[in-house]
């Protein structure tokens, strides 16, 4: 019994460990919104022109920065796709992926419906000093509430969206 707790004790203190990096390296990797980037008119490749403040208004918003040469993308970008066919509020944002139509090819040989806002020189990405991809920013009413960057999972994403909106 006191090897069992002896192990608890040090998993937990591992799991705090773990939570601290990731906290940090997130504070560190955190991207800063723009002067009035919630109004910035965004054109989406379907051709809809849309405002993180719309979009955010009633819901918490997911804005997904992600490229197609990004490993790391590879495994969450299907995330993000179920995430927003389950009806979650996602907006994402290609990084230097090509025009329009290599994006929109990309996304049709991977079979992903995702609203996407094309940045093939990463003008916009620069303006929000995303220096990683992928990065999640949760936005709640035009606010900037929370974001992360690197691998996360989908009831991660899902969870963050909630929380936003409690």
């Amino acid at each position: 019994m006191a090897k069992l707790r002896r192990w608890g004790r040090e998993l937990l203190i591992l799991l705090l460990m773990v939570l601290a990096v990731v906290s940090v390296m997130d504070w560190l990797n955190a991207p800063q919104a723009p002067p009035a980037f919630d109004v910035q008119p965004l054109a989406t490749l379907a051709g809809e022109s849309v405002s993180l403040a719309q979009l955010s208004r009633e819901r918490p918003l997911l804005v997904y920065f992600w490229a197609s040469w990004c490993g790391v993308c590879r495994f969450t970008t299907p995330d993000v796709a179920r995430l927003q066919a389950e009806g979650g509020n996602v907006l994402t944002v290609a990084l230097r992926s090509g025009d329009d139509g290599q994006v929109a090819q990309w996304l049709a040989r991977k079979r992903l419906a995702l609203p996407v806002v094309n940045d093939p020189r990463g003008a916009l990405s620069a303006q929000w000093q995303i220096g990683v991809t992928p990065t999640f920013v949760v936005i709640s009413q035009g606010k900037v509430v929370q974001s992360t960057s690197g691998w996360t999972s989908y009831w991660g994403m899902k969870l963050r969206l909630w929380w936003a909106a409690v």
